[in-house]
């Protein structure tokens, strides 16, 4: 795949679905998701949605984040009416934000002493909340690590897969023709739900988000399943192939102009005897 090709379609995409060009901080967020995409094998529409739901959950950074519990009242009001109805019982709350952790998530998501809301607060490129959450990924006891770039990439690749988020995984939004190489098939909105059940507000973005990740891909040569296509070469890397000169000591080179000797050699010599057994067979 080639990369350079990749990261200018998305700029020049950047008015439209994406919203803004892309940076060198989303680059290199994107990069490490292409990385394990490639590791894993992954295929074109799935690494489409994965990168559209980073590129979502994050504001666009594509860069981890971690929940930001600093509200005023009025706005606490706003985002939980229910346990906030009035300003009164607002107000304690308000620009305390690890107190309003706790108060929100204290008591669930496998949360069980008095800090473990703001210990387990959102983080990370798909946000994970709770304790029993951050002990799904491997990380309840060093919760800071899902923030971490390296962590937060297997986290997001692994939930979405595997359906460990909210049960949905990639696969459960293939069509018929989201594993070929030409159709644009995926159900990128529908494939909302994999990380939170706000397909209505949400979905719709998903899936210019994913369309156009989709077609950046397609344009950089990242071929179906994750198999690079031949041809395709990562930026800024040349290879001058000359005969007879050498390489890392000569001998890849040397030895690959011997077998395509011994190929040709091999060719004529079964042309012979096919020649010769019809002359026989006469």
């Amino acid at each position: 795949m080639n990369r350079s090709v990749f990261f200018a379609a998305l700029r020049r995409r950047g008015s439209a679905a994406l919203g803004r060009p892309f940076s060198a901080q989303q680059e290199r967020g994107a990069e490490a998701i292409l990385k394990e995409a490639r590791r894993r094998g992954v295929s074109l529409c799935h690494l489409a949605a994965i990168l559209a739901t980073a590129y979502h959950e994050t504001g666009g950074s594509m860069q981890p984040v971690e929940e930001n519990f600093n509200y005023t009242a009025k706005r606490l009001m706003q985002v939980w009416p229910a346990r906030f109805p009035t300003m009164a019982s607002a107000e304690p709350y308000a620009g305390k934000p690890r107190k309003l952790a706790n108060r929100i998530y204290g008591g669930r998501l496998g949360n069980i002493e008095a800090d473990d809301g703001w210990r387990y607060r959102g983080r990370g490129l798909a946000q994970i909340t709770g304790r029993a959450n951050y002990a799904k990924f491997g990380v309840a006891a060093v919760p800071d690590q899902a923030n971490e770039t390296a962590t937060a990439v297997r986290i997001l690749f692994d939930g979405m897969a595997d359906g460990l988020f909210t049960g949905k995984r990639l696969a459960d939004f293939d069509t018929g023709e989201s594993h070929s190489e030409a159709a644009t098939g995926y159900r990128y909105a529908a494939s909302r739900v994999i990380i939170n059940d706000d397909t209505r507000e949400n979905g719709p973005k998903i899936e210019a988000y994913g369309r156009a990740f989709e077609a950046a891909l397609r344009e950089a040569g990242y071929g179906q399943r994750g198999q690079e296509k031949a041809g395709s070469t990562e930026p800024g890397v040349v290879v001058v192939l000359r005969p007879g000169k050498s390489g890392s000591g000569g001998k890849g080179q040397g030895d690959s102009a011997a077998f395509r000797s011994i190929g040709k050699t091999f060719e004529r010599l079964v042309a012979a005897i096919i020649a010769i057994v019809a002359r026989w067979a006469k």
